[in-house]
């Protein structure tokens, strides 16, 4: 059984909401190193493609962290199966017919191409809200940057800057 309800929000972004549940602030959440993580050489070149286009603008949000890379190499291997689910069925329909030993009709079936596009872009959506990768996902993420980094309250709070020793 998964955990229910929403997933919870970081520990910065509920500071710069004003923490509207007053709930006690996770003054640990680690916070990894920003930084873009290798591409994986296992991917085929479909997925390296996608890599290659959404790495630099995950870098330029600011929300793309050194751990970050398996995650992303899931999402980059799923929109290369969903790009060639998509061009079987632009190729070849979307159902074929079953016919008698006769040669006539005797129902349409669909291709198992259709509902393994559906499914792979079910899970694509979950990745691109991860990512910051959809309008109303990139509407609840705030950066540093956004925020003013600044401002101080994040470092009044120590959190997300390193430690001196």
């Amino acid at each position: 059984m998964g955990r229910r309800g929403p997933p919870p929000k970081p520990t910065a972004l509920k500071i710069l909401e004003g923490n509207p549940g007053k709930r006690p602030l996770n003054k640990r959440e680690p916070q990894p190193k920003k930084d873009a993580p290798r591409c994986p050489a296992w991917l085929n070149s479909e997925a390296k493609a996608a890599w290659r286009r959404v790495v630099p603008e995950l870098k330029h949000m600011g929300v793309l962290t050194c751990v970050d890379g398996d995650a992303l190499a899931v999402y980059c291997d799923t929109w290369s199966r969903w790009k060639q689910a998509v061009r079987f069925i632009h190729e070849n329909g979307e159902v074929y017919t079953i016919k008698d030993d006769v040669g006539r009709v005797k129902y349409v079936q669909q291709f198992p191409q259709v509902a393994i596009a559906r499914n792979l872009l079910t899970a694509l959506n979950r990745y691109q809200q991860e990512f910051g990768l959809t309008p109303a996902s990139r509407s609840r993420i705030v950066t540093a940057e956004r925020a003013g980094e600044g401002s101080g309250i994040l470092e009044f709070l120590g959190i997300g800057v390193p430690r001196s020793a």
